[in-house]
């Protein structure tokens, strides 16, 4: 087959980064643009210093029309700003990695909610993809099984702790180096925006389900990966949980349930998701850990680039966890 032509909105940005870094090497992959007008005319290899060698590629500032997909790494408000500034052929696959359209916005493109493992299907034949959150991933990917199984019925109680990357690249008071390292905080509890995306696609499974998700967000003092605990009340046995899951994930290739307790540094540089299922008298516990910025962002991304032009859904991703 023909490469797949790709350009970037953002390139310059963590999520840019992460992209540029897979689709390098990605084997049905051409990159024509990696667009970042504060770093116009630059290498990508002067920003993304690890990438020298990598890539001769220098930064444009403007989008080449001669593409087949182009994704929109840029921060919330800027992906809608992009389409209606910019004329994008009719034919060129969108995938958006802001929440500009994981929501119900009103717009000339219909775009189906990216997240592999509840959407497969629609995936495959859709022009538009918006990209999930980080977080909503990582959730999502623990209770899903549930939500299938229509066994979503007391309230859900959610912990969760993310990387400074999930801040995004521009410094803030709160990813300083100062300020982060030994140090955790909360912030948005219970009402975190990716609350949203987590209710939608519960429902879409699980259309009965009517009850609280109660959602506490940390900020780690690490650089990368979520670590997310979720628990419910459950009559269901260790045994029977485990056996719905991996019947659940049995034809998703990134998503594996392991049977001893995991850590993140199992996930960190891949786009995997762990999850491990444990009881507890009558309430089920289900750890998830996922990288923000692969399968919560950039791998995520690619996985869906691959469904939607008939790739095999592993190319280009099956990637090295930094382990220790």
């Amino acid at each position: 087959m023909e490469k797949i032509k790709a350009g970037i909105m953002g390139a310059a940005g963590y999520t840019g980064g992460e992209l540029l870094r897979i689709l390098i090497n990605h084997p049905d992959v051409e990159i024509v643009f990696a667009n970042s007008k504060s770093n116009y005319n630059k290498y990508i290899y002067q920003v993304h210093t690890d990438l020298l060698g990598e890539t001769d590629l220098k930064f444009s500032d403007a989008i080449s029309q001669n593409i087949d997909v182009i994704f929109l790494c840029v921060a919330h408000g800027e992906a809608k700003k992009i389409l209606a500034e910019n004329i994008i052929n009719d034919s060129v696959k969108i995938i958006d990695l802001s929440q500009d359209f994981r929501y119900d916005i009103q717009s000339q493109h219909s775009f189906i909610y990216g997240l592999p493992e509840l959407n497969k299907e629609q995936i495959k034949t859709a022009q538009y993809i918006a990209n999930p959150g980080c977080f909503a991933t990582c959730i999502q990917l623990a209770l899903l099984p549930l939500a299938a199984n229509l066994l979503l019925k007391s309230e859900v109680h959610i912990s969760a702790t993310t990387g400074s990357t999930g801040a995004g690249q521009s410094p803030s008071a709160t990813s300083h180096f100062s300020w982060r390292s030994n140090n955790l905080s909360i912030y948005k509890p219970f009402e975190h925006q990716h609350l949203y995306e987590i209710n939608k696609s519960i429902i879409q499974l699980q259309q009965s389900f009517n009850t609280t998700i109660n959602f506490i967000p940390h900020r780690g003092n690490f650089t990368r990966g979520i670590f997310a605990s979720c628990y419910i009340d459950s009559d269901m046995n260790l045994t029977d949980a485990i056996s719905m899951y991996e019947a659940y994930y049995a034809e998703h290739p990134f998503v594996f349930i392991s049977r001893e307790n995991i850590d993140l540094k199992q996930v960190v540089n891949t786009n995997k998701c762990l999850l491990y299922i444990e009881k507890y008298d009558n309430k089920l516990l289900i750890v998830s850990i996922i990288d923000n910025l692969l399968k919560g962002a950039s791998g995520q991304a690619v996985q869906n680039m691959n469904l939607m032009f008939g790739v095999e859904e592993t190319k280009g991703l099956k990637l090295k966890a930094s382990a220790f």
